[in-house]
């Protein structure tokens, strides 16, 4: 279940506008009822009514995890210093291509993490 901060960043988006923490607060009261939209204050554009939120669950659970994939491979690849090392190498060795060390550390962690 996607959170309620990715559905109403969603609907922001949609609607032309960006996340800003003065604009908008959500807030959870811990008595079973969940998170909800505690204050908004965006000029233009109304607060999202539940059925307005509810209907960004799927774009939701796919922008989760489109960011647990993105956020695995970063942890995955070496650091920049190493990849410059490798890509140096490459270079040298006249590798540019698919067949260079760089581009085979990349291609592992893209094909182990794919995002599809």
């Amino acid at each position: 279940m996607a959170s309620l901060y990715t559905k109403t960043k969603l609907y922001l988006e949609a609607n032309s506008k960006t996340w800003d923490d003065t604009k908008v607060s959500l807030q959870n009261n811990s008595d079973g009822n969940g998170d909800f939209i505690s204050s908004w204050t965006y000029d233009g554009l109304a607060k999202p009514s539940d059925s307005q939120i509810a209907s960004y669950e799927t774009a939701g659970n796919a922008a989760e995890a489109l960011s647990g994939i993105l956020a695995k491979r970063k942890k995955e690849y070496k650091d920049i210093g190493h990849q410059l090392d490798l890509l140096y190498h490459d270079m040298t060795a006249g590798k540019l291509d698919n067949t260079g060390e760089w581009h085979k550390h990349i291609k592992a962690v893209k094909d182990a993490n794919s995002k599809e």
